[in-house]
């Protein structure tokens, strides 16, 4: 009889999960139910580019419990939206201690909202995150195997900077493939191993 790895917890509901979601119930929630899922809306694609850029240099638990307050103060994440804040509303932003208050971050949301727009004349941002999909995805058997890059990140961050995308640097580009099921980097002990529907 194999036994799970070290890297994945059996939960009391008898499911195994990575141990950074088998703890929190709100980061165990959302690996149960939305990481990793397919995203193909361009607002979709968008509020996780945004969220993904927010995080850097944090944990994802801190993004996930300000995510609700982050999707009021800018408007669902709705590109046409954001796309037409000005320095007051980067102020207001500043000034709202529910979100990640970094100015770079800020601006980088409304510069990736216009550069979003700019896209859908050649199929849009989530079509354009897609077209980076490998050939093959990992299949990490400890947490120690999952990569926190790969050639495609880095290309994938190179053709948004030179769309005007700013915060896309090539490891919060691979966190978003994996976020946005492009790549599986699920476990393979994992429940959630395959639930995509993308890699078998």
């Amino acid at each position: 009889m194999s036994t799970p790895d070290p890297g994945i917890v059996l939960g009391e509901d008898g499911l195994a999960r990575p141990a950074w979601a088998a703890t929190d119930p709100l980061l165990r929630d959302y690996y149960d139910t939305e990481w990793g899922m397919p995203v193909r809306d361009e607002q979709g694609m968008y509020e996780r580019l945004s969220l993904e850029a927010f995080q850097a240099g944090l944990s994802w638990a801190t993004i996930l419990r300000k995510r609700p307050a982050f999707r009021e103060v800018f408007d669902g994440f709705d590109p046409e939206q954001v796309a037409r804040y000005g320095d007051e509303d980067v102020e207001q932003l500043m000034a709202d201690a529910r979100i990640v208050r970094n100015r770079a971050k800020i601006r980088a949301a409304i510069t990736n909202a216009n550069a979003t727009l700019a896209l859908r004349d050649r199929g849009g941002l989530a079509d354009f995150v897609w077209s980076f999909q490998p050939e093959r995805t990992p299949r990490p058997r400890t947490p120690a195997e999952v990569p926190t890059t790969s050639p495609e990140s880095l290309a994938l961050s190179k053709a948004l900077r030179k769309e005007g995308f700013a915060f896309v640097g090539p490891t919060t580009m691979h966190a978003l493939m994996e976020a946005v099921g492009i790549i599986d980097t699920h476990l393979l002990d994992s429940h959630r191993r395959g639930s995509s529907g993308v890699w078998s």
